[in-house]
């Protein structure tokens, strides 16, 4: 059978450089798929700078976004699922390039399992919440949208262990401390089905930060660095603003996260997924 994708990191290009969300979702679990058949070298390619995005949604800066209301109305509902399908799109572009941007032969290849998984999970994420927009009338792209995910993650463009520090262990967490509540305000107002695919996001996100987590720790001893002081240095020097409680220290702790980690990182999030998961 002929490869779909030339190698893993070649695949991760193409994905970055979709621009149709679900086609780009699609091709990401194609691409982990392909990879996991163990038909792929993991390859070398450029990443680009930038994502390709769709015309849709309207992109605005984080300031301009209109604060989320409370969930009871179907109105309030699709513009919480929006902003949602909007992060789980940037995830998978994260994703592939985390496998693009720091491909090496000092990883091993669980690096590289690891992180296609990850791209295949948010992919799965962006199509339920997809799903759910259809079943209520609405779509991906109705609606304003910010582009905050992808500058934070843009500052950690040179360094794999700060990237690692920012995307899975403070921006992935954070949604660790907000989903439980985001499902359950849906379960309340009679929305049972969009409750339950956050519940399965949430479960599934405490396994990618625990991956961050996994690959945080294996980079620091790779360059002798002791992990915690590495992990808050580069937090303060790569994040705009502080973490906001309160934290969801069981689920943290579920993926590695020990509360002495973060303690005292605590001021409030100047972060734009606060727009979103606050």
């Amino acid at each position: 059978m002929t490869p779909e994708f030339p190698s893993l990191v070649e695949g991760a290009v193409a994905v970055l450089l979709t621009a149709a969300p679900d086609t780009k979702a699609l091709a990401a679990q194609a691409l982990a798929a392909e990879w996991r058949s163990g038909g792929l070298a993991v390859g070398r390619a450029t990443p680009p700078d930038r994502p390709a995005r769709p015309s849709r949604p309207e992109l605005r800066p984080p300031r301009d976004m209109p604060k989320r209301r409370a969930t009871g109305s179907r109105e309030n509902r699709i513009a919480l699922l929006h902003a949602l399908a909007h992060i789980e799109l940037n995830a998978i572009d994260l994703a592939a390039d985390m496998l693009a941007r720091f491909a090496g032969p000092e990883l091993p290849r669980a690096f590289y399992d690891n992180w296609a998984q990850v791209a295949a999970e948010e992919a799965k994420h962006f199509r339920l919440l997809a799903d759910r927009l259809e079943a209520l009338g609405a779509a991906y792209g109705d609606l304003p949208a910010h582009d905050g995910l992808w500058e934070a993650a843009s500052g950690t463009a040179h360094d794999l262990l700060a990237r690692l520090a920012v995307v899975p262990l403070v921006l992935e967490a954070r949604g660790l401390d907000v989903t439980p509540k985001m499902s359950a305000d849906l379960a309340r107002a009679g929305d049972g089905e969009s409750a339950a695919v956050l519940h399965l996001i949430y479960e599934e996100e405490i396994g990618h930060v625990a991956i961050g987590r996994r690959w945080f720790d294996f980079e620091c001893a790779r360059r002798g660095l002791e992990a915690r002081d590495t992990w808050r240095a580069l937090v303060r020097r790569h994040f705009k603003g502080s973490l906001k409680p309160p934290f969801n220290d069981a689920a943290r702790a579920a993926a590695g996260m020990a509360v002495e980690d973060y303690g005292g990182l605590d001021k409030p999030l100047e972060h734009a997924i606060t727009s979103i998961a606050s």
